[in-house]
């Protein structure tokens, strides 16, 4: 799952800064956190490994993999966010955008430098919101390959995402609700 998915599984304030930053911290860093932030932490690692062992996630990655092989689960983690975004109204989505940023410049003294510095970006471009157009799809797709050591930078995987949006969104539809359960319940 990508930054939205994230920021829409967490229940609380702390574990929404602790979900977000997961990526940029170390888990013996953990501990520096305080217990609220760790939770989310932990709620992140818990998305993630429930997400690359789903059934459906496995299914949708088989879009993905004849082009960019073991890097189609990035990419299937962007998609996901489009049809998270979907899930809500657009100012439904502006709003918990607006919330998430809010909260998490409220905690900054907990953000990682490097997060704080792809906050200014995600912020300034409201990445959040930009998930449900098909622009801000392409550009977040766009960043995972330039980012990838070792996948060419024009392939066309956006072209994929659009080629097979309706699969995509049958297999979305067999896994948030999993993953909303099982987080309410574990986390909420």
């Amino acid at each position: 799952m990508n930054y939205l998915a994230h920021s829409v599984l967490s229940y609380t304030d702390g574990q929404l800064v602790g979900n977000m930053i997961a990526d940029f911290i170390k888990n013996n860093e953990r501990g520096n956190f305080p217990v609220e932030i760790q939770e989310g932490i932990r709620l992140h690692r818990f998305i993630d490994t429930f997400t690359d062992t789903h059934p459906a996630i496995s299914e949708a990655k088989k879009i993905f993999s004849p082009l960019v092989r073991l890097y189609s689960g990035a990419f299937v983690d962007v998609a996901l966010d489009y049809f998270v975004a979907h899930n809500h109204s657009a100012d439904q989505l502006l709003a918990h955008a607006l919330r998430t940023y809010k909260i998490l410049w409220k905690h900054e003294r907990w953000l990682p430098k490097n997060f704080k510095m792809m906050l200014i970006r995600m912020e300034e471009g409201d990445w959040l919101s930009n998930y449900r157009t098909d622009k801000g799809i392409q550009f977040s797709m766009q960043n995972v390959l330039n980012k990838a050591k070792y996948l060419e930078k024009e392939i066309p995987v956006f072209d994929i995402f659009l080629q097979n949006k309706d699969l995509l969104q049958h297999r979305f539809d067999q896994f948030f609700p999993d993953i909303q359960k099982t987080t309410r319940i574990n986390f909420g």
